[in-house]
C-alpha cells in the first residue's frame, strides 16, 4: 500500500509540477502582449549601401532627438531588402508605435509597407523620400529640385574656371536609380539648368552620356568607362548625382590617365571632400542630416505628444512637407562641414591630404 502512496503522490506532483510548466509557458507567450506599448515611435531606414548617411548620422542623431524628448523609440534598417522593412514595420505596430520615420526602398514597397502601417493605427512621416500618392501624414527632405540645380551650377561654374565654357564641352550625367522619387527629383533639378544649354548648342550631350545607375558606384564606374569609349576619351565634365558615383568617374579618369573634370556631388561624404580638396571634384550638396532628422523627429514626437507639428513649410504631391536648404560645398566654404559637427577633420584631412586642409 505505502508503495501505491508513493506511486499517487508523485504522480500528483507531476501533474502539479506540469501544470506550473504550462502556466509559467503560457506567461512566457503572453510577455509579448506585455510588451505591446514598448514603444512609441520608430524609424525605417533603408539600407548601409547608397549611402553611409544611413549609419553614421541618421540613426545616432534621431536617436539622440527621441532620448531627449523621453520618447520610447526602435530604429531599424532594412539593408536594402523591402521584405525586411515590411517585417520591420510588423514589428514596430507590434510593439506599439503610434508614428513611424519611412524612408523606402522602392515605389511598391512602400506605398504597401505605408498602407500597413496607416492600417495598423500609427501615423506615417516620409523621411527623405516622398513615396508618391501614399497615405503619409507628413514629409520632411530637402528641396530635392534645388540640390539638382546646385550640381549643374557647379559643374558650369567649373567649366568657367577652366576656360571651357565657350567652347562647347561635351558633358555627360550619371543619375541615381529610376525607382528613386528623389533622384527623379535631383534629376529634374539639372536638366532645367542643362537641356536649355544642350539645345542651343552651348553645350554637347556625351553619346549615351545620360543614364542610371541605381544607385550603385561600380555600375556607375563602367557606365562612364563605356561612356569614355563611346567619346573618344573627349567628356569635359559630369554631373554624378552623388559622392559615390563621383567617385565612379574619378576612379574611371584616374585608369585612362586623364586629367580631372568638373564633376559634382552629394552627400559631402569624407572622399567627396577629399576629392575637392585634391582638385577630382568640383563640388558636393550638403544636406545636414542633423537638421533632417531634428526636424523628423521633432514632427514624430509633437504626434506622440499631441501637439501641433512644427516647422511644415510647404506641400509636394498633396502631402504636407517640411522642406529643408541645401548647400553647394567647394574648396571655399568646406570647412563648414567641421564647424557644423558634421564631418570631422581626423576624417578629411589625413593622409595625402593632411597637406591639402588650409
Amino acid at each position: 500500500m505505502k508503495k501505491h502512496h508513493l506511486w499517487a503522490i508523485t504522480a500528483i506532483t507531476g501533474v502539479v509540477l506540469v501544470g506550473l510548466v504550462a502556466a509559467a509557458a503560457s506567461a512566457r507567450v503572453s510577455s509579448p502582449a506585455k510588451q505591446a506599448a514598448s514603444i512609441k515611435a520608430c524609424v525605417l531606414l533603408p539600407d548601409t549601401v547608397t549611402s553611409t548617411r544611413y549609419t553614421l548620422f541618421d540613426a545616432p542623431y534621431l536617436k539622440a532627438a527621441f532620448k531627449k524628448a523621453g520618447v520610447p523609440a526602435l530604429i531599424l534598417n532594412a539593408h536594402k531588402d523591402p521584405q525586411k522593412q515590411k517585417s520591420q514595420a510588423q514589428q514596430c505596430l507590434a510593439q506599439g508605435a503610434k508614428v513611424a520615420l519611412f524612408d523606402q526602398l522602392d515605389p511598391a514597397s512602400g506605398e504597401s509597407i505605408t498602407n500597413l502601417l496607416v492600417a495598423g493605427g500609427a501615423k506615417v512621416i516620409d523621411y527623405d523620400r516622398l513615396v508618391v500618392g501614399s497615405k503619409a501624414s507628413y514629409y520632411v527632405s530637402f528641396d530635392n529640385p534645388t540640390v539638382g540645380k546646385l550640381m549643374a551650377k557647379g559643374v558650369i561654374a567649373a567649366l568657367k574656371a577652366k576656360k571651357q565654357y565657350s567652347k562647347h564641352p561635351v558633358v555627360s550625367e550619371l543619375n541615381g536609380d529610376i525607382k528613386d522619387n528623389n533622384a527623379k527629383q535631383f534629376k529634374q533639378g539639372y536638366d532645367s539648368v542643362l537641356n536649355p544649354l544642350f539645345k542651343n548648342g552651348t553645350f554637347k550631350k556625351a553619346a549615351s552620356g545620360d543614364q542610371w545607375t541605381d544607385w550603385d558606384a561600380i555600375k556607375g564606374r563602367r557606365i562612364f568607362d563605356q561612356i569614355l569609349a563611346r567619346n573618344g576619351n573627349k567628356v569635359n565634365a559630369s554631373i554624378a548625382a552623388n559622392d559615390g558615383l563621383a567617385g565612379a568617374i574619378i576612379s574611371s579618369l584616374k585608369a585612362h590617365g586623364l586629367k580631372p573634370i568638373p564633376v559634382s556631388g552629394q552627400d559631402a561624404t569624407p572622399t567627396g571632400v577629399q576629392y575637392i580638396l585634391a582638385g577630382w571634384q568640383s563640388g558636393t550638396v550638403y544636406k545636414s542630416v542633423r537638421k533632417e532628422a531634428n526636424a523628423a523627429a521633432a514632427a514624430a514626437i509633437a504626434i506622440v505628444k499631441g501637439k501641433k507639428v512644427p516647422g511644415v513649410n510647404g506641400n509636394v504631391s498633396g502631402t504636407k512637407s517640411i522642406i529643408l536648404k541645401p548647400v553647394w560645398v567647394t574648396k571655399k566654404n568646406y570647412k563648414l562641414l567641421f564647424t557644423e559637427g558634421f564631418l570631422k577633420r581626423s576624417q578629411v584631412c589625413i593622409g595625402q591630404y593632411k597637406k591639402l586642409c588650409k
